[in-house]
């Protein structure tokens, strides 16, 4: 995931900023248990693979595309804020 993350910020920063990508939502994590429920889950945490597009509702991996805004699920908290 970290080094995923690291290039995708390098290589699409630019565009993760334009659209108003936010730290939850692409570093979210459930604030009282984690990464299990993936529902909370930012982009980077789910995807683990390099980002190939960056848009204003969907970050595609490739074969796994993580989509803004979907009904019912909900924003995490930065990964570096989550206490165990």
């Amino acid at each position: 995931m970290h080094e995923a993350a690291l290039d995708a910020l390098d290589r699409h920063g630019a565009a993760l900023v334009e659209h108003g990508w936010t730290a939850p939502e692409l570093f979210g994590v459930h604030p009282t248990i984690g990464t299990v429920r993936v529902d909370f889950c930012g982009a980077f945490v789910l995807g683990g693979r390099k980002v190939e597009t960056v848009l204003a509702d969907r970050i595609n991996f490739g074969l796994m595309t993580y989509y803004r805004n979907v009904p019912g699920a909900g924003v995490g908290i930065p990964i570096w804020d989550f206490r165990w």
